[in-house]
Order: C-alpha cells, then sequence, then structure tokens
C-alpha cells in the first residue's frame, strides 16, 4: 500500500510521541542510508503497490523543514550491548535490564535479539519472574479443544521448524490456558486476542518471557469493554466524526458501526490483518511510544486512507463495505509504517488533549474504570475539558486552538461570559430559522477573521458551550447537530458548560490577582462585584486581562462588508453596554413557573379519583427533575414495523398530527401522532423504507398528567406520563415533539384525554 500524499512528512517537524522507556534510557542513532540497490527495490515495489489517495488532509502538508531529529523511527531496536545493573525496587533487590547501547546504526530489519529485549524493556518485564512457575501446567478448561485447535492453528501460520512445533505449541497453549485460568476469562471461538501471540512467537522468547510479554500488551494495550457495541468503539467513532464528519456519516447511514470492522484491529493490534513482519514493524514504533491511545490514530488512517474507494463504490452492500474495511490493513507493508505513523502523528496533535485525559480509565487496571458510567454511544461529539479550553487560548505556537460558542440564552450570556467566546443563541433555530442562518454565517466569517488576524479568540476548533443545564442544553445539542449534520470538523462540547467553566475558576481561585484567569469572565449588563477592583487594571501587553472580544473582532472585520460586520459584533455583545468583568460566582437568572392547570370547569367540575388536578396545559419554563426519558420504558409493539398509511386510515384513530420526535440530546426523528378513544401512539418513520415506521411508543390517555409547552417555542409539546395517587404524582415517562400545529394537536388531544377521565370517573 502506498501512502500517497508522502508529503504529510512534515508531521515529523511537530514534536515526536513521549518514550516513557522504565529505568533505562536509550540511545536513538540515525538509520543507516540505504544502499542504492536497496532504494530501486522499494521504489519498484511502491510503484507496483495500488495507489490509496489521502486527499485533503495530504495537502494541507508540505514537505519543508524536515528534520531527521524529528522523524518517527521506521525501528526501535538496534545491536544490543547488555549490562547487569541493580535496581532497588518494592523493597527487594532483582537484576533487571541493563541499559541499551545502540553501539552501530539501526540496522533496516532489526535483527531478533534486538526486538527481543527491546519488548521486555518496552514492555515493563524485563527480569520479572515467571508467572507460570507455581502452575501444574494442566490443560483442563471445558474449552480446551477449541484453545488446542486455535493454537494449533495459530503456529501452522508461522514459520516454525518442525523439529521446535511441538515445544512451541506447548508453550502459546500453556499461555492461553493460563491467562483464561488466571484471570477467569472464558475462552471463546474466534477472539482475536490469541494473535497477539503471532509475533511474540517469532522472537523465539522463553515461555516466562512470552507470557509477561502477552499479558503486558493485554493489561496496557488492550482496552477494557474490547468487544461489539462496546465503549471503545463508541469513542472511536466520535474520533472518526471530529475529523472526517463526511465519512462518519456516511458510515452512519449504512449502519456500519467501528466495532463490525475495527473489533480485530483493536483486540490483536493489527496482528490479526497483518503479516508478523508488518505487524513488528508497527509494535516497534507503538511499543515506543508507550501511549495506547496512538492505537486511536493509527484505526483512524487506515479509514481515511479507505474514504475514496468507500464513497465511490457502486455497491450499496453493507456487507461488501465492512469485508473492505476489515481487510485494509492486509494492505500494509513494512515500508509504509513510517508514512502511517506520521500521519497518526498529525491527526494526534490536531486532537485535543481531553480525547485522552477523559478516558484513561479504557487502559490499564486502575479502579477508575470501575466509576466511569459514562455512555458514550449517546453522546453527540467530542466533549472537551474547560481547563484545555482556557489553556489553549494561552498557548503559543501550534497546538488545538478552539473558537468558543457560547448557546446560552441571550440573558445569561449578558450576565457573564467567557471573554473569548462567541455568542449563538440557540433558540434561534426554532423561533427564527432564517435569523439563525444568518448568525451562522457570521460566526463562520468571524472565526475566519480571527484565526486570520492571530486573535487569541480564534481557533479552527468549534467547541460549543452550553449552561450546564440539561433541560437548556437540548436547543444547544439541536445546534450542534445542525453542524454535525453539515458535516462540519472539529466540532466539540465544552463538558459540563458554563456551571463547570465558573466551578473550575473557583477551584483555581480566580479572584486572587496573582493568577492570570482574573480576565476570563466578562459581562455586557455593567454589573460588578468582588472583581471589580481588579477590573480597573490595564490589560497587559500578551493578550491577557480585559480585552473585550467586540474589538477584536471588530478589528479582523475591517475588510468585510458593513452589515456582516455588524452582524456579528451584535451577536457577539447583544448590548451597546461596555463590556466589565465580574465574578465567576454569577448568579442565574430566575425562572417563575408559568404553567396553569386546566380550570374546574375544562374537567366538567369533577374529580380526578379523589385527589387535586394535576393534568395541565400551558408554558413550561423548567422540567421535573424527576422526569424519565420515555427511551427507558419498555413496549411490546415499539419496534414492531407497520404502514403509516394503513395506520392513519384505521377507523379508530381520532386524529393524526405529523411531527418530529425530540430527544433529549437533540436528536430530532419524523414521525406521526395518531390518537385513538384511549391511547396515543407514535410512529418512527423508518428513512430507510418509505411509508413504514417503527412504533416508537403507546401511552394511555389516562396516563397523562401534564401537557406543556415553551412560551418562546409553542410548536415544542411535552408530555408527561404517570400515576396519580393521594400521595402525589409519580412521573414515568416524558415525550417531546415538535407539532407543526401545536394548538390544534394539543386542543383535540386534551379533549379526548378529558373524555377518558370522565368515562373512568362515571
Amino acid at each position: 500500500m502506498i501512502w500517497a500524499g508522502r508529503a504529510c512528512k512534515v508531521a515529523r517537524s511537530l514534536h515526536c510521541f513521549p518514550i516513557p522507556l522504565p529505568w533505562h534510557k536509550v540511545e536513538r542513532v540515525e538509520a543507516r542510508l540505504h544502499s542504492e540497490r536497496a532504494l530501486n527495490k522499494r521504489a519498484r515495489s511502491r510503484a507496483a503497490s495500488p495507489l490509496r489517495r489521502l486527499i485533503g488532509r495530504s495537502r494541507q502538508l508540505t514537505s519543508a523543514g524536515l528534520s531527521s531529529r524529528h522523524t518517527v523511527p521506521l525501528t526501535l531496536y538496534g545491536t544490543v550491548t547488555w549490562t547487569s545493573t541493580r535496581h532497588q525496587h518494592g523493597g527487594s533487590r532483582r537484576d533487571v535490564a541493563g541499559v541499551l547501547s545502540l553501539s552501530a546504526p539501526v540496522p533496516s530489519d532489526p535483527d531478533r535479539r534486538g526486538r527481543r529485549a527491546g519488548h521486555l524493556i518496552a514492555l515493563n518485564v524485563a527480569g520479572k519472574g515467571d508467572s507460570l512457575a507455581s502452575w501444574d501446567g494442566s490443560l483442563d478448561l471445558p474449552e480446551q479443544q477449541l484453545i488446542h485447535r486455535d493454537c494449533e492453528h495459530l503456529v501452522d501460520q508461522l514459520s516454525v521448524p518442525e523439529d521446535r512445533k511441538a515445544a512451541v505449541m506447548k508453550d502459546v497453549e500453556s499461555v492461553v490456558t493460563f491467562y483464561c485460568k488466571s484471570r477467569n476469562v472464558k475462552y471463546q471461538e474466534d477472539v482475536s486476542w490469541i494473535h497477539l501471540l503471532k509475533p511474540l512467537v517469532d522472537l523465539q522468547l522463553p515461555r516466562s518471557d512470552l507470557y509477561n510479554c502477552f499479558y503486558a500488551i493485554m493489561n496496557k494495550y488492550i482496552p477494557r469493554d474490547c468487544y461489539k457495541k462496546g465503549k471503545p468503539f463508541h469513542l472511536f467513532r466520535l474520533l472518526l466524526q471530529y475529523h472526517e464528519p463526511e465519512l462518519c456519516s456516511f458510515l452512519d447511514t449504512k449502519k456500519i458501526t467501528p466495532d463490525l470492522y475495527a473489533l480485530n484491529w483493536f483486540g490483536s493490534l493489527f496482528s490479526f490483518q497483518c503479516s508478523v513482519e508488518v505487524t513488528q514493524a508497527i509494535w516497534d514504533c507503538y511499543l515506543q511510544q508507550a501511549d495506547p491511545f496512538i492505537m486511536y490514530f493509527l484505526m483512524l488512517i487506515m479509514l481515511v486512507n479507505a474514504k475514496d474507494i468507500l464513497l465511490t463504490q457502486e455497491t450499496d452492500s453493507k456487507e461488501e463495505h465492512i469485508k473492505l474495511l476489515e481487510s485494509s490493513p492486509s494492505n500494509l507493508e513494512v515500508e509504509d509504517i513510517e508514512d502511517l505513523f506520521n500521519l497518526a502523528q498529525y491527526y494526534y496533535t490536531k486532537t485535543p488533549t481531553s480525547f485522552r485525559k477523559n478516558h484513561q480509565s479504557l487502559f490499564g487496571s486502575s479502579l477508575i474504570a470501575l466509576k466511569d458510567d459514562t455512555d458514550l454511544s449517546q453522546a453527540l461529539c467530542l466533549s472537551v475539558s474547560v481547563s484545555e479550553i482556557l489553556q489553549a487560548s494561552q498557548q503559543q505556537g501550534e497546538g488545538v486552538r478552539f473558537f468558543v460558542v457560547d448557546c446560552r440564552p441571550a440573558e445569561q450570556y449578558n450576565s457573564g461570559h467567557l471573554s473569548t467566546a462567541f455568542h449563538l443563541d440557540s433558540d434561534l433555530m426554532l423561533q427564527n430559522p432564517g435569523e439563525f442562518s444568518l448568525s451562522v454565517k457570521s460566526l463562520l466569517e468571524a472565526q475566519k477573521q480571527s484565526i486570520e488576524s492571530g486573535s487569541v479568540a480564534g481557533g479552527e476548533h468549534l467547541c460549543f458551550m452550553g449552561s450546564g443545564r440539561e433541560e437548556e442544553d437540548m436547543y444547544m445539542n439541536m445546534v450542534l447537530a445542525h453542524f454535525l449534520q453539515k458535516n462540519k470538523e472539529y466540532v466539540s462540547l465544552a463538558k459540563g458548560g458554563f456551571m463547570v467553566l465558573q466551578q473550575h475558576l473557583a477551584d483555581i481561585n480566580v479572584d486572587c490577582p496573582d493568577n492570570g484567569y482574573g480576565h476570563w469572565i466578562i459581562s455586557t449588563t455593567g454589573s460588578r462585584n468582588n472583581l471589580s477592583s481588579y477590573a480597573d487594571g490595564d490589560s497587559n501587553g500578551d493578550g491577557k486581562g480585559v480585552k473585550s472580544l467586540v474589538n477584536k473582532m471588530t478589528v479582523a472585520l475591517k475588510t468585510k462588508s458593513v452589515n456582516v460586520k455588524e452582524k456579528v459584533i451584535s451577536f457577539i455583545e447583544n448590548t451597546s453596554t461596555p463590556v466589565e468583568r465580574i465574578s465567576f460566582n454569577l448568579p442565574w437568572p430566575e425562572r417563575a413557573s408559568l404553567e396553569r392547570h386546566i380550570s374546574s370547569s375544562d374537567r366538567l367540575g369533577k374529580p380526578y379519583r379523589g385527589v387535586k388536578p394535576v393534568f395541565s396545559i400551558g408554558d413550561e419554563e423548567e422540567y421535573d427533575t424527576d422526569e424519565i426519558d420515555s427511551s427507558s420504558m419498555s413496549d411490546d409493539d415499539r419496534k414492531e414495523i407497520v404502514n403509516i398509511q394503513t395506520w392513519i386510515n384505521k377507523p379508530d384513530i381520532k386524529h393524526h398530527f405529523p411531527c418530529n420526535e425530540v430527544k433529549e440530546n437533540g436528536h430530532m426523528f419524523a414521525s406521526h401522532l395518531l390518537v385513538t378513544a384511549t391511547h396515543m401512539y407514535c410512529l418512527r418513520e423508518i428513512p430507510s423504507r418509505k411509508g413504514f415506521a417503527y412504533i416508537q411508543s403507546r401511552q394511555a390517555l389516562s396516563s397523562v398528567v401534564k401537557i406543556t409547552s415553551k412560551k418562546k417555542h409553542p410548536e415544542l409539546i411535552t408530555f408527561k406520563f404517570g400515576n396519580s395517587s393521594s400521595s402525589g404524582v409519580e412521573i414515568l415517562a416524558v415525550e417531546r415533539y415538535l407539532i407543526p400545529n401545536a394548538g390544534d394537536a394539543t386542543k383535540a388531544i386534551k379533549q379526548q384525554i378529558i373524555k377518558v377521565l370522565d368515562a373512568l370517573e362515571s
């Protein structure tokens, strides 16, 4: 395989990955120049390989300014000289491997001895004892026949001399069996991790080192939940969406999830698909970096490399697409690995560090994983910590820079916001779509100009910030979904929103004038409090202090049209009041509950089963804290597929309302509300089957306890279902719909509910 656009080697000019080899220092030397014959042979080999062009990304890279000291080495281990040392560890002294001395240039194909020693050091198992010493060697697991068969098949794939085959086979089966016994793992057919032994067996390691290396790789480099629909694959989809939204959207449309093609990639670190020689070349670099997250970026390059073929293939077969992706690593050659890692390094530096920091619990034996219950399958996009956002705007030179978009309501934004944040009122998306489209254009123009002008607010990575309150951020999620549907790359979400930003500034003592954070929170309402004394100081010359983002954008937009400039400024400041700093302890705007209950006359004066009326229709300004989303409810008919028109024409259907179901995360689904004499049905359209729908929910009208709408968005209707008793109302489900004719719909449903209640009470 050719990694076309080899100009991508500009990534070498970036800092290499860290190389934390424990207890030892590796002196790196430059590789020996290839002979003319070797160069010609490599050129012929590349010319014969199928071309894979990385369009788009490779165009952004140039070959200028390459330095050999920045290259990612194709090989890691050279001629090794061992010296015996003593190391104090855990209260006991033990012999460990000495310093690796690369006394000769690194050969193009490292010898087996050098690679073996390098693996032991990189995996921190050099000098470790025999873990199998106390084992009786019994091969008696219930699935032992399956283990024996798979081990036999694995050894057959290796170039093992006949006189050594029996011994190697015994070692491999012992390692697999002991691992399953000691870790209480049930061996299953077609597991991918057994293939990790292929490159290790080829190194001719003794059984003790073979197991220690295998166990170290499993523990450090194979993520938790590495199975179908596991968390590592949901995280990979978010990474793919961040860098290649078009490709991610294409795969989502085909319902091709990462676990369908990358399960063996991750589970075997490419040893399942690649030859032993290619796998060892990958591992030489991978183990040197000692960062398990690099695997995500190697996998990303595989998809980017296959993008053109995927998008232009004539077949619509899901199986063909999966087969193409799954087998793509098998096209790798040893000569490609250097480019593979250089490209991976480029994407690595273009990804927020929160991607790794927020998900450290995926790897290793940390107990943090026991408390990590984040459901990445429901995440709209990658999340970024507020601390990284603040640090990014202060750093100099290369790195991820964010253009922060504050999506809170105008009154909250004006009360206090991040000084570098652009305001985009998410309410406009439903309230005034035309105004929203104009504001999005202004946002993108402001982003472009801020980057060109070198503003501290500039950045090519869009980061959306909400309030941190789930019910308010639902509208921001709709805005996020809008940008993702437009295949906008580098889209992320500020984790926890403005609420967490306030807390973070409080934790670092933002009020102290000795630190550089006092300038972060500014207000456009003219209010001052405990930071006002600090606000009187002049701004320093490095871009910190009180600098209005409005002024920065004004300078950046001088060459643009007056209308666009005014639009940008109006969305940034939302007021003509001068910008002032305020405290991190911002008061939230008062939110009066405007719900009104149906009057007794609406219910013909009859009480609802002996308790006060709880069913209401009115303006909704806040949601109950104990609401349960309807997606958690179980219904036998929920996934039944029906013909939409057939259901609409049923004689018992009294009302039909086309609508969009709105989920908590902002996703909207084209749906139909159907009302019978006793029930309300939601039919969710199936995009791939025109005219058909799932029965998404079926709710009894008698269980409706509240119908509410937003003042600003009367077409967004919330239905709350539950049980009523003398002790109060228990909310069991909540459903939200965007209904074009909401007034007519709620009126009709209300009348039908009253009929049901009257019938029950009579």
